[in-house]
């Protein structure tokens, strides 16, 4: 089947936007190898600091559920450069922080920022390419995605290892600027939606309730662990916000997220399939840092470096793109399932480093590549117009939260480990097997191209 030729100014739209989502991408991976830096300058314990990445993280989860709405009320353009200017103005104010507590304060800008754009750059994809060549466009716009965890911890160790902290806030600044130009001038006007009144119900819910859950996980690395107040108090009364919010989502006729959309089979699986990718995806993040620097005893450069082939892998996964649009997205997620869950294997066996280690971290980061790829493409998969939106809030939800879970789960193992090597193997074995289970779920993909609707006239949303 021959490849279908896309358009030069979709391209050109996925690069503008790829060029704004890249400084959060960026700054969360440099402000993780930073936190040893920030507590001996501040004059503050590291557990405050964690402070400084857990604040972002409650404010990314307050904020992303009303992206969606945000975009019909507003229009995507506007959105998405309100966003950038405001996770600008927090970078700036994150640079001249004089305290902790102002650093945290202002952490809680970026990421409220970065939870508007994350959804709402999917959905201008998604609207703008019209079902055409989905895999394609998405493997453009995740180029951030991959190009971050590579970066951050090599250009976050440069810039520690010469000048102040402050320097992983500044390198923001530049490049925010390039995407608002690029993004002024790139992003269509859209028209703007009569969007349904704000859903105060569902906000007073999910928001207060997801906030719950990913801070109850955050503390699940602390002395008590997993089962401190601190821990599951804000988790028990997450769960209950969050299935009191389905509950009305189900019943209102205007839901600020429609969960109607769990009804389709192929959303379903990839819902699960979202929360599963970000548990094996950002749990992996969290451990491979640090086996590098506790069990290889490397530094933070260092580690950086070592960690290179699993970006190079990812890069090369942006094949996927062109395989999910020519067969569909459920061989590719099988396959890529598997072999990240291959790659995983030598850590959980303890084989040490050398060669082994760069060729298996160079096909964990294809596989675990191609498997986001794919599914954020089969997430779309038989959706209207006017569920877009939804769609690209609930699975980056969904996605979050596994990350969160992930993270969670594997600091709870690690500690009561001693941090070793014997529980950093179990936690990429726990890692490895979870990657293999969900094979099961894959199968529920579409298993084939999805056809190609007529050209969408506007990058409307919801009426």
């Amino acid at each position: 089947m021959p490849k279908e030729r896309l358009d030069p100014a979709l391209l050109r739209l996925c690069g503008v936007l790829a060029v704004g989502a890249f400084a959060p991408l960026l700054d969360s991976t440099i402000v993780s190898v930073a936190v040893d830096a920030l507590a001996d300058d501040l004059g503050v314990p590291t557990t405050t600091v964690q402070w400084v990445s857990t604040a972002y993280l409650l404010a990314f989860a307050m904020v992303m559920p009303m992206s969606g709405w945000a975009g019909d009320r507003f229009g995507t353009r506007r959105v998405w450069l309100g966003a950038l200017a405001l996770f600008s103005v927090g970078s700036l104010l994150c640079a001249c922080a004089r305290s902790v507590e102002s650093l945290v304060l202002f952490r809680t800008v970026q990421g409220a920022a970065a939870g508007l754009m994350t959804p709402v750059l999917q959905t201008i994809v998604i609207r703008a390419c019209g079902g055409r060549g989905v895999g394609r466009l998405v493997a453009v716009v995740s180029l951030p995605a991959l190009l971050g965890p590579v970066l951050g911890p090599v250009f976050g160790g440069l810039l520690l290892g010469h000048l102040s902290w402050r320097w992983i806030f500044y390198v923001n600044l530049p490049v925010c600027a390039f995407a608002l130009f690029l993004a002024w001038r790139g992003v269509p006007r859209d028209r703007r939606q009569r969007a349904s009144r704000l859903d105060v119900v569902g906000l007073v819910l999910i928001c207060p309730g997801l906030t719950g859950l990913v801070y109850g996980l955050s503390q699940c690395g602390g002395q008590g662990g997993a089962g401190e107040g601190r821990v599951l108090l804000p988790m028990a009364a997450g769960v209950v916000l969050v299935v009191a919010f389905v509950g009305w989502s189900l019943r209102s006729g205007a839901p600020l997220i429609d969960m109607r959309l769990f009804g389709l089979r192929s959303f379903a699986a990839t819902s699960v399939l979202m929360f599963a990718g970000g548990l094996t995806m950002y749990g992996g993040m969290f451990l491979l840092p640090l086996y590098c620097q506790l069990v290889l005893d490397k530094g933070v450069v260092a580690t950086g470096l070592l960690l290179v082939p699993q970006g190079v892998g990812a890069l090369a996964a942006r094949v996927a793109g062109v395989l999910t649009d020519r067969i569909g997205p459920r061989s590719v997620v099988v396959t890529g399932l598997l072999l990240s869950a291959v790659a995983t294997w030598p850590f959980a066996a303890s084989v040490g480093e050398g060669a082994v280690i760069g060729v298996a971290l160079f096909f964990r980061g294809l596989g675990m590549s191609a498997v986001n790829l794919a599914v954020t493409v089969g997430a779309y998969q038989g959706l209207q117009d006017s569920q877009v939106a939804d769609a690209s809030t609930t699975t980056r939800i969904l996605q979050q939260l596994g990350g969160s879970f992930g993270i969670a789960a594997l600091a709870v193992l690690l500690q009561r480990g001693g941090h070793t090597a014997t529980a950093f193997a179990h936690a990429f074995g726990l890692t490895a097997a979870l990657t293999v289970c969900t094979v099961v779920v894959a199968a529920l993909l579409p298993g084939h191209r999805a056809p190609a609707p007529a050209p969408l006239a506007t990058a409307g949303g919801r009426t």
